[in-house]
């Protein structure tokens, strides 16, 4: 003991005092493992010899807080009361001396305490009390006191995060909290006492809010809150006394008590005179306590105030508190931080009004609608930007942290309008228009943002289409005089937001769109403006044409003169591809040929230079330019939205001549290629030409079909050359929707088995470099199953090979090439009955898949894949059951498999549990998941209840 006493000095000195790193982390290490071996009884009260400095008595402190709360079972009964005596002697010697071993000594005792407690030491609490209250010791009274205190204030916290099993926390919780009647008294005679020191009434506050977290009910705590009420008026006290009394009035269990929260109403309004001081002299710190106050009250407990209906008035002086606190002055988050607080009771208030049955609503919507309206207007107020000038000091952490304000402020007056309706938009309106109309030169381009930001954030998500003061918004928008950008900025969004109710009202279109064609050309918009006529493009493409021979030309300048960034250009793009498919087919063959020459001509040049990093950006930009534009320019009129993954196999309209896509595909084919051929090797250029066929199969679906012969066949001289993801991803996709038809079968089927063939090869170089290329090729095999199975009874196609590759796939550590693997195995068992060659390997070889599967389930592979491999046995069990069968015995037969922590008689139960489900998969998951957790040793413990 003594040499582990004095190596733990020699380790302490290394961690604190050394400056070499690898030195401290060995001696922390080596301190870890002391902590926790037999010896640490005998140098822990070593360590807290006097002669020690404190960070070695603050080590032994904590070693023993660490023996006591996680090893309590190595201590022997007998040795409690002797550790108690101790400890309390450690805790008086302390009192005058360092405050962190002091503390550390504390958390000790209360392990000690919560561990014994109620049987081996009731009354804990009051003994505590009584000891520190007993004169003697050699400590001064004050000392003893703030270590009573001390003591006192961290038992609470240690037992919320103490480790005590559930039934265990009950019963301590139970005991604690009778013997909340030791704590109170001396608490109250402390902060009544006159000659108490200030440091004394600080700690008493603090270990309230402590012992108020254990759900003290509310009525025995009732004196004491008072207290701190009148602690609000000392400033040394104040900061602690908001923390109790919000810890005091925010418990839960603190609603039943109705008649003591009454109480607090006129307790909490009498600090209005001093709320308003604080905000006359910028004093941050009180007005923002005494809003933490009233908010704590008003959010948690406004059902229960509503419902006392004789003291409405009391309550509705509160929650006009609460409107000043949220129009409080100054600009949020610089000149104050307290309005963002008192969202949540809007919302709270508002639920409980509209949860009255009808006739009671009718009542308190009487004296609340008109608070609602107030707050709407309070609202935008403090949504307004501060001046010019202002707003220019600001750091971007205060300007971001102010864009974030205003979209909790949008979100809440988008809640409120649920209840004040649609009143709520044409008093929006009728300022806006008093605004705009008056000959008052003073009014700030401000207020007129946040008016039109107050109507944004209702339109953007409630249908206002049967709103009539949306034509008269309209009417006002061209008379805004828009000097800067944030007010341009919401003019756009405004006007994007009302994209759908224009579809409805096109004549209205000529009023806005000149708005926001001249906005594109402000680099500044950029977002805004681009954003508002994708949305316009999309909604109301039907009543373009007129206009759309101006869109384009002021989207052409604008790409040509490279206004925008790369994500906008794509964007436009898009809505350039939107505008386009409600045109004739000869306009757009026109518009496109002006549109994308200028882009061929440079990809023509680009082509011809040697590669390097700043051409293949360009490179890559083009590609992708041309592939929004196809992405949603579709001229089939599809009434229903398909999903994103797979397209809808949509007839093709009777039309005259070749898709106007097709037409510009075919005439870049060459230049696509020769683009090709120089990048063939850079996965980036090759991904970006994918992209453009696979949004043109995505958006034409059959009408691609002239391109089928020519993109199979570069697809395939591609892949031989240097395989990579993007082309499986788009061969893919020609399989899902061109395979199951006679006319493109050969080129397709051409295609598939030369992928095929040539990520055979791959698989026997090592495929283990190539995870995504083997996902890809997964994905591929279980398309092909699903749309033309017929592709397997090629004699070219290796199916043996496959099923193989399948099976090493299993076992690759990567989450989406499992389960695209599974999902492989899952559509080629169904086969076994209708396609001899797959029928024949896993009958030859299904016992090497069912290995893998059981391998993964016992522990090989990660918990997050178990439902696909549970899929994949009972696909087995329902295919191939008289197989899986005997194949299940044979394998689970071998001793330790498929891992040594299940027993013979666990391995019979789950093989007989997976082969009785051939109708319940949710089933086989469930069993699947328990025998993991068995395989693995977790079974029970609480890793399994993340699972």
């Amino acid at each position: 003991t003594e040499g582990l006493h004095t190596d733990s000095g020699a380790a302490l000195h290394q961690l604190y005092y050394d400056p070499n790193i690898e030195n401290k982390n060995l001696a922390q290490k080596w301190l870890m493992q002391a902590q926790v071996s037999p010896q640490a009884w005998q140098f822990c009260w070593a360590l807290l010899s006097p002669d020690k400095v404190p960070e070695i008595q603050y080590f032994g402190a904590s070693a023993l807080h660490t023996k006591i709360s996680r090893y309590w079972g190595d201590i022997p009964t007998e040795q409690y009361d002797s550790l108690k005596s101790q400890l309390f002697a450690q805790i008086a010697r302390f009192a005058s001396g360092s405050k962190i071993v002091l503390t550390r000594l504390c958390v000790a005792l209360a392990s000690l305490a919560l561990n014994m407690m109620p049987e081996a030491w009731p009354g804990a609490v009051t003994e505590m009390v009584r000891v520190f209250q007993e004169e003697g010791g050699g400590v001064d009274g004050r000392a003893r006191c703030l270590a009573l205190l001390e003591l006192l204030t961290v038992l609470p916290e240690e037992f919320q995060t103490s480790r005590l099993p559930q039934y265990r926390k009950g019963q301590v919780r139970g005991a604690l909290g009778s013997e909340w009647v030791a704590v109170s008294p001396l608490l109250q005679q402390l902060l009544r006492q006159a000659d108490s020191p200030g440091l004394v009434k600080a700690r008493v506050l603090k270990c309230l809010s402590s012992w108020v977290l254990l759900d003290v009910p509310l009525n025995e705590s009732e004196g004491l809150v008072e207290d701190c009420f009148t602690a609000l008026g000392d400033p040394e006290l104040f900061d602690a006394a908001v923390e109790a009394i919000v810890n005091a009035i925010s418990q839960p269990d603190s609603q039943r008590y109705v008649n003591t929260l009454l109480k607090l109403v006129p307790q909490v309004l009498q600090l209005q005179e001093q709320l308003r001081e604080a905000v006359q002299n910028g004093d941050m710190e009180t007005s923002h306590g005494i809003c933490r106050i009233a908010i704590a009250l008003g959010e948690n407990h406004s059902r229960a105030l509503l419902e006392q209906v004789e003291h409405w008035q009391g309550f509705l002086a509160l929650v006009n508190m609460i409107m000043f606190c949220t129009g409080i002055p100054g600009h949020y988050p610089v000149n104050e931080t307290t309005s963002s607080l008192t969202l949540t009771f809007w919302y709270t208030l508002q639920d409980d009004i509209m949860s009255f049955e009808a006739e009671k609503q009718a009542v308190y919507l009487q004296v609340y609608r008109p608070v609602y309206f107030q707050l709407v207007d309070v609202l935008l107020h403090k949504a307004q930007f501060p001046a010019d000038e202002e707003y220019a000091s600001w750091s971007s952490d205060e300007k971001e942290q102010f864009r974030i304000y205003r979209v909790d402020i949008s979100d809440t007056l988008m809640y409120v309008y649920e209840m004040l309706g649609a009143e709520l938009l044409s008093n929006l309106y009728d300022k806006l228009g008093r605004l705009l109309t008056s000959s008052d030169q003073s009014t700030s381009w401000q207020h007129t943002e946040a008016l039109l930001y107050g109507f944004q954030s209702i339109a953007e998500t409630i249908d206002v289409n049967y709103s009539d003061v949306i034509p008269g918004l309209i009417g006002l928008i061209p008379r805004i005089s828009i000097t800067n950008v944030q007010l341009a900025d919401t003019v756009m969004f405004t006007i994007g937001a009302l994209a759908e109710w224009l579809a409805d009202h096109p004549v209205m279109l000529s009023s806005v769109l000149p708005l926001v064609l001249q906005a594109l050309g402000n680099p500044d918009l950029s977002i805004s403006s681009v954003s508002t006529l994708k949305k316009i493009c999309r909604e109301c493409k039907y009543d373009l044409p007129p206009y759309a021979t101006n869109i384009v030309a002021v989207s052409q300048e604008v790409l040509i003169k490279q206004i925008h960034k790369t994500s906008q250009c794509m964007w436009l793009m898009q809505a350039l591809g939107f505008l386009l498919s409600a045109l004739p087919v000869e306009e757009i063959l026109r518009n496109l040929h002006s549109l994308i020459t200028p882009y061929i001509q440079q990809l023509e040049k680009l082509s011809e230079e040697t590669p390097n990093p700043s051409n293949k950006l360009a490179i890559i930009h083009i590609l992708g330019l041309l592939s929004n534009l196809f992405t949603t320019l579709d001229i089939t009129k599809q009434d229903e939205e398909s999903g994103d993954n797979q397209p809808p196999v949509k007839s093709a309209p009777p039309q005259t001549g070749p898709n106007p896509v097709v037409v510009v595909l075919q005439q870049v084919f060459a230049l696509i290629q020769n683009v090709l051929s120089k990048w063939l090797n850079d996965s980036q250029v090759v991904e970006a030409v994918c992209a453009i066929f696979e949004k043109s199969v995505k958006t034409l679906l059959h009408e691609f079909a002239p391109m089928v012969s020519q993109l199979s066949e570069m697809l395939g001289q591609m892949y031989s050359t240097i395989p990579q993801a993007s082309a499986l991803d788009l061969t893919r996709q020609m399989v899902h929707i061109f395979a199951s038809e006679t006319d493109h079968f050969p080129p397709i089927r051409a295609l598939f088995e030369l992928v095929t063939s040539v990520t055979l090869s791959i698989f026997q170089q090592g495929p283990r470099d190539h995870p995504d290329i083997v996902d890809s090729f997964m994905q591929l095999q279980a398309q092909a199953l699903k749309r033309k199975p017929d592709l397997f009874l090629s004699e070219n196609l290796d199916v043996k090979a496959v099923f193989h590759c399948g099976v090493l796939s299993l076992k690759f550590p990567e989450a989406p090439t499992v389960k695209s693997t599974c999902l492989f195995f899952t559509e080629l068992l169904p086969h076994c009955a209708d396609v001899p060659p797959v029928a024949q390997v896993v009958q030859e070889d299904g016992k090497l898949l069912l290995q893998a599967v059981l391998e993964a389930i016992g522990g090989q592979s990660s918990r997050s894949v178990m439902d696909q491999f549970a899929e994949v046995l009972f696909s087995l069990n329902k295919h191939c059951f008289s197989l899986l069968t005997v194949w299940l015995k044979e394998a689970l037969q071998s001793p330790g498999f498929p891992s040594t922590r299940v027993s013979e008689e666990q391995k019979d139960t789950f093989s007989q549990q997976v082969l009785r489900e051939r109708v319940n998969k949710r089933r086989v998951k469930d069993i699947v998941k328990e025998f993991t957790l068995m395989c693995r040793g977790l079974h029970g413990t609480e890793y399994a209840a993340d699972y």
